[in-house]
């Protein structure tokens, strides 16, 4: 594949977020960009499934993806070669001033366990704080990233889903207990969409964690599949999600508490969001060490 998550609103199909050090991120593709056509096929009125099923192939093959960019006059053209993709969904180290950088990438069946994992071995190497970098994270699994919220708070709401039928009304809560309760902030662009949403606006709602970087995705619908008579289907949204104050994440996104400009950077030196998001961390860990002595 191409290591891409895509969606549709009102009629385009976008870029949600390339995989981190995929084909489709190292060719530069972006949260936003509106794929116009394939190869010589203009996908106007093509369904998700469509495009999904024309962008995939063998790995070694390759595929010119055209693409609007919003601040590009001109359509930009890119040519990729497909990949297995294996995809490491987190990352984790101690930077400088002891403060514990997990990045999640995605959210599957292991990214809880390797989530617990990566928080307890840096509290091993003396962390004092934690950066959750949730940039160009397309989502996942609902249930890896509720449970990660429920690490992290100390009881409360998650997120709701609010629909037209009964069974789409739901209100998911945490547990008494948390695996830290040092100081937490979290990165979010316009790359984090779905799960990483939810994630980011439960641990915003209840004041356990700073959110910084840019407006989010805004994808936070529940889908569900009606057959058709003629063998095909049909996704309908019934629900949506809502953070615990009542935010809907759906079309709208997540806003982050400070705003910073920029862009997710390999090279850290140039990471403005990360950079301003370690100095913020710095003051609230000296507020904690002011308060407790």
């Amino acid at each position: 594949g191409l290591g891409i998550y895509i969606g549709q609103r009102d009629g385009k199909t976008l870029v949600v977020s390339p995989i981190e050090d995929t084909p489709a991120d190292r060719a530069g593709l972006k949260p936003k960009d509106q794929i116009m056509k394939i190869g010589d096929e203009v996908i106007l009125g093509w369904s998700q499934n469509e495009v999904v099923n024309a962008l995939r192939g063998e790995p070694g093959t390759r595929v010119v993806i055209w693409i609007r960019r919003e601040e590009e006059e001109d359509l930009l053209k890119f040519e990729i070669e497909r990949e297995n993709i294996r995809i490491q969904t987190v990352k984790s180290e101690l930077l400088e001033d002891k403060v514990g950088l997990v990045r999640i990438t995605q959210f599957n069946q292991r990214t809880l366990f390797d989530f617990r994992k990566a928080v307890y071995d840096l509290l091993g190497e003396g962390a004092g704080s934690f950066l959750i970098d949730l940039r160009n994270n397309p989502g996942g699994l609902l249930s890896s990233c509720v449970d990660i919220a429920d690490l992290l708070l100390d009881g409360g709401v998650i997120v709701s889903t609010r629909g037209r039928f009964d069974r789409a009304n739901e209100v998911i809560y945490a547990r008494q207990g948390t695996i830290t309760d040092l100081p937490v902030a979290v990165l979010i662009n316009e790359g984090s969409a779905s799960a990483s949403e939810i994630l980011a606006g439960a641990l915003k709602d209840h004041g356990r964690a700073v959110i910084l970087g840019k407006q989010s995705f805004g994808k936070g619908s529940v889908q569900t599949l009606f057959n058709l008579s003629n063998s095909s289907g049909i996704f309908v949204t019934i629900a949506k999600y809502y953070t615990p104050a009542g935010t809907v994440i759906d079309k709208v996104g997540l806003s982050p508490d400070i705003e910073v400009e920029g862009e997710f950077e390999r090279d850290r030196d140039k990471d403005v969001q990360l950079k301003r998001a370690l100095t913020e961390l710095l003051g609230r860990e000296n507020e904690t060490e002011a308060d407790g002595s």
